[in-house]
């Protein structure tokens, strides 16, 4: 579970900035299950879920595929010369398994600059590793940190993460906060959702969530009555004739295919090749009118994508983070996509969701209940000088019953675009101008 993350120097975000999952007034939850960030367009808000991101990358592929001597791919803050010559850092705090660990790593354009991780087992501080530009150092409570710290300042590359590098290495007191970088968080961005191999997998007959996953497409109202997976063939030139693969094989575009594609003119000097593939099919209606996933409209295929995610999180545990949640979905559908988490019935291993929005309406109520708590608010806005700050909704001291979204539009939080009707005119009037 996520109790914080912090970040300083990435992109927009200049100074250190600080998303705190940890409640305010429930003392008996150790965290929260929902945070939602809320600000106006280009105010940072996707850069923060972008820093993540950006650290669960350096922890997961630094070692394999960022090249020797190639630097790190950071991206710093550049409106300001100072500040772009300086380190940028990530920092997560975590609870696994009951224990709580400190991870944090600070990189700038060639290296690793410091890493370290430590755990609370006891609410005791124990090192396990903290390393320097120049040196990598074992806690010395493991088994022999002496040898072991050898060990890893061999393996370890300038711009590589001490922690995926420890990982690969086998060090066993790294496992649980590795795994939560490789498997314990998921990102979903406001792009054109499409139909892959991966997704269409979670229809197959035998699949677990199949029937779970139909059942919610029905209760979402999209007119969607059944999904199915269907084998389809088709016949295309080749040098080399042979069979199409299995399910999970390829992530080719011709796989997972609305239709089959064309194979256009054969040359007679190529061999027919039959390819084999699937088409995840929507039945629509009392009739089940078969309709492929390229008819159906941006909004369902997001909202589709969006619970095969938050499913897998549901299960398992681990934090789901969504850039634009409201993004083709209805108020609605983002509505309940967030009491799923917040209902510990629904979440029994403590999953938890992370997301920006534009949608003030999700700070007021839904059938007299409210979408989020007050410790569960956050606001982005960009400062005069293009950084941008985070902050909670409670520096504000929130009365239980006040009416957030009336006063976030209002200006009372700030977080809101500052638009002039005005300045809308004139600049319209001198386009005009200028044309003349």
């Amino acid at each position: 579970m996520l109790r914080s993350f912090r970040v300083a120097n990435h992109k927009s975000i200049r100074d250190a900035q600080e998303l705190v999952l940890v409640p305010a007034y429930d003392k008996q939850a150790s965290v929260l299950p929902v945070a939602g960030i809320f600000g106006a367009n280009a105010a940072g808000k996707s850069n923060l879920v972008d820093a993540l991101q950006f650290m669960q990358e350096a922890v997961r592929n630094s070692y394999a595929k960022w090249e020797p001597g190639s630097g790190v791919p950071r991206s710093p803050f550049r409106l300001d010369a100072a500040a772009a010559a300086k380190p940028s850092e990530y920092v997560v705090d975590l609870v696994l398994n009951g224990v709580r660990y400190l991870y944090g790593v600070t990189v700038d354009d060639e290296r690793i600059c410091e890493e370290w991780l430590y755990a609370y087992p006891k609410n005791k501080r124990r090192s396990i590793f903290d390393r320097t530009a120049d040196s990598v150092g074992v806690g010395t409570t493991l088994p022999d940190h002496r040898g072991r710290s050898r060990l890893l300042q061999e393996l370890t590359r300038p711009n590589a993460t001490l922690l995926g590098t420890a990982a690969r290495a086998n060090q066993e007191e790294v496992m649980p906060v590795y795994e939560w970088f490789r498997a314990g968080i998921a990102f979903r961005r406001p792009n054109r959702f499409g139909v892959t191999p991966r997704l269409a997998r979670h229809f197959a007959p035998d699949s677990e969530d199949r029937d779970r996953l139909v059942q919610l497409l029905r209760a979402a109202d999209l007119g969607i009555s059944d999904v199915e997976l269907r084998r389809v063939s088709w016949q295309t030139p080749s040098l080399f004739a042979a069979p199409g693969g299995e399910l999970g094989q390829t992530e080719s575009a011709d796989y997972i295919s609305g239709s089959a594609p064309s194979p256009g003119t054969p040359d007679p000097l190529l061999a027919p090749e039959t390819r084999v593939g699937y088409d995840l099919v929507f039945l629509h209606g009392d009739d089940r009118v078969p309709l492929t996933w390229r008819e159906q409209s941006e909004g369902t295929l997001m909202f589709l994508n969006l619970l095969v995610s938050a499913l897998q999180v549901l299960q398992r545990g681990g934090v789901f983070c969504i850039d634009e949640i409201d993004a083709s979905l209805h108020p609605r559908l983002t509505t309940q996509l967030i009491r799923v988490f917040q209902d510990p019935v629904t979440n029994r291993e403590g999953g938890q969701l992370v997301f920006t929005t534009h949608d003030a309406t999700l700070l007021g109520t839904a059938f007299g209940e409210k979408i989020l708590d007050r410790d569960q608010i956050w606001f982005v806005e960009k400062a005069s000088d293009g950084a941008t700050i985070l902050f909670p909704l409670t520096d504000f001291h929130p009365r239980d019953k006040e009416n957030t979204e009336r006063r976030y539009l209002g200006g009372s939080y700030g977080a809101v675009p500052e638009i002039s009707d005005v300045d809308f005119r004139r600049a319209l009037l001198v386009a005009e101008d200028l044309r003349e």
